[in-house]
């Protein structure tokens, strides 16, 4: 007898952990959770399943979908749940895990299937959302809560790689022509300001050919270019030069008399 007893409360004795919850059916009834701790049973009247509360990681392997302008893809993803309701995870559904499984492809697939393929590479966020939302709705009634979806993987054809790849290109050339044209109009726009400048003092037009010259001369050429404002400035002080002295060659003019003196006599007229 004391042998059965000592059995007998072996059978009855159960421990739910932390992490755990237990469904007890007595009879085949549900009579209740366990919360965790040592909890005594009724030996072959009482069966208990533990049930695992902690979050779940369950990969979405890829499927093969066609968004919604034609283009197919393989797109897989990663799903985060967790039971919040132990009896329901129990009675509702045989395999809760498998079937969270199985309606997260199909909702994959559908939901990509209803965006274009720019949407789906740029709107993840928005699909992810929304793939959740749909989630949560159908497993509610499992007990289960849905806490993130996530795209893991988005992989396109070759064909489609390299068109995108011309696509981005001719983007970049697009942007660096027009940052070019804008360039040169800002630059002409400058110039023509400068041009005004000089055009209203007409030494500056030489101070920038000096400017010219010396930054010829910092690389020690023997060969200097002058321009042609210059030279035709050499050849009007050459002339200034020139006129200058003949001037100092001219005879003086005669002095004017003074103190009441007469003035000379003026020449003979030739005949």
């Amino acid at each position: 007898m004391a042998a059965v007893a000592v059995l007998l409360l072996v059978l009855s004795v159960r421990i739910v952990k932390q992490f755990e919850r237990g469904v007890v059916f007595r009879l085949g009834r549900v009579v209740g959770a366990r919360d965790p701790g040592l909890r005594f049973l009724i030996p072959i009247v009482d069966v208990m399943h533990r049930v695992s509360l902690r979050i779940v990681t369950m990969p979405i392997q890829s499927q093969g979908i066609i968004t919604r302008d034609n283009v197919s893809v393989d797109v897989s993803a990663v799903a985060y749940f967790r039971v919040v309701d132990a009896i329901k995870s129990v009675v509702a559904i045989e395999n809760v895990r498998a079937a969270i499984n199985q309606i997260a492809q199909t909702t994959l697939r559908k939901v990509v299937g209803r965006h274009s393929l720019d949407e789906t590479l740029s709107e993840t966020d928005r699909i992810n959302d929304d793939i959740r939302m749909i989630l949560d709705v159908t497993t509610v009634d499992w007990g289960v809560e849905v806490t993130l979806v996530e795209l893991k993987d988005i992989q396109l054809p070759d064909a489609m790689k390299r068109a995108m790849a011309k696509q981005a290109e001719a983007e970049r050339e697009k942007r660096a022509k027009i940052i070019n044209a804008e360039g040169e109009s800002l630059a002409a726009a400058a110039l023509g300001d400068a041009s005004d400048t000089m055009m209203a003092h007409p030494l500056a037009l030489q101070l920038r050919n000096l400017q010219s010259l010396v930054e010829i001369g910092v690389d020690k050429n023997t060969t200097v270019v002058f321009p042609a404002p210059l030279m035709s400035t050499i050849g009007e002080l050459g002339n200034f030069l020139t006129h200058e002295s003949e001037a100092s060659h001219r005879p003086a003019p005669a002095a004017p008399a003074t103190n009441g003196g007469s003035a000379p006599p003026p020449a003979p007229a030739r005949s």
